[in-house]
């Protein structure tokens, strides 16, 4: 167990990574007025993945080789963020801020539910109702049959699924491969698949305003990633993981100053529903553990 500061760190690693993110995806989204999606994600793509190889290079090495398995989980993650990637800022790109990270934030539900559905890992009846009554408030957030439901709701949704098949695939993935050589595929991957789709786009010319917002996504992007990883060593899963919920406030308070987007009172009810519930469903799986580790040390 770790010890209380520990896991005061952890949770501070954890907002700094979520709040990284998240103006990550504000600088996109100031970008979709002026830039095609496709030429935003190749140049965001390439300082990403330069970014990412300066500091491989001075942190961690890459393997030299990786067993067959590891090599086609990888592959199959890396699709699953480029799909993810694509999906997210479709909707991101074309729906409010706020919006679009409530109905992100179901992912630990889904995760949840589709580790007990392909894994066979335990979960309980108090879990399946918290989930039931988390994807109840995602319906709030989207509200179909709607006028504020459109393809973009469903393109959130399906980055939602991206997301929880990459999550799934990683924890396969065997401690052989570094969090780094993750990273670096799924930099690569998203940045090769930009620029295929931008052959087709009429691109537009960059002003140093432009080229400072793709700077500062990429920035920001990287900072998250590195911010998550440490907290995910740093203190006990089961006190750091809720706080990546701290993203929804970020997400509301950008939407807001940046652009003027405030959610409706059911967007805001079904966003309190799928956080409510994540955090019950952290909560319930690191009282599990805990009990499997204390009937282990009985034996």
């Amino acid at each position: 167990m770790a010890n209380v500061s520990d896991n005061m760190r952890g949770a501070l690693l954890m907002m700094g990574s979520m709040t990284a993110f998240t103006v990550n995806d504000t600088f996109m989204k100031t970008l979709s007025t002026d830039l095609p999606l496709f030429q935003t994600l190749f140049l965001r793509g390439c300082t990403t993945t330069l970014l990412l190889i300066v500091l491989i290079r001075f942190i961690s090495p890459l393997p030299t080789s990786l067993s067959p398995t590891d090599r086609r989980l990888l592959i199959l993650r890396t699709l699953m963020e480029v799909g993810g990637t694509w999906f997210f800022l479709t909707a991101l790109f074309n729906m409010p801020l706020a919006n679009v990270s409530a109905i992100l934030q179901a992912l630990p539900l889904s995760v949840t539910l589709a580790s007990a559905l392909f894994f066979s890992e335990p979960i309980g009846w108090r879990r399946i109702g918290a989930i039931v009554i988390g994807f109840l408030g995602v319906l709030l957030i989207i509200r179909p049959g709607t006028e504020g439901f459109t393809l973009y709701s469903v393109s959130a949704l399906l980055s939602v699924a991206c997301v929880t098949v990459r999550d799934l695939t990683a924890r396969k993935l065997s401690a052989a491969v570094p969090s780094s050589a993750v990273a670096l595929a799924a930099s690569l991957g998203v940045t090769i698949f930009a620029a295929l789709g931008s052959f087709n786009v009429a691109w537009q010319p960059l002003d140093i305003g432009l080229m400072a917002k793709i700077g500062g996504a990429s920035l920001f992007l990287v900072a998250g990633y590195i911010f998550s990883v440490a907290a995910m060593r740093v203190g006990d899963i089961g006190f750091v993981a809720p706080f990546r919920y701290s993203s929804l406030l970020v997400a509301l308070t950008l939407g807001w100053f940046v652009f003027g987007d405030w959610p409706k009172p059911l967007t805001l009810l079904g966003a309190a529903l799928v956080v409510a519930t994540g955090v019950f469903t952290f909560f319930r799986e690191r009282q599990r553990k805990l009990g499997v580790a204390k009937a282990l040390r009985s034996r």
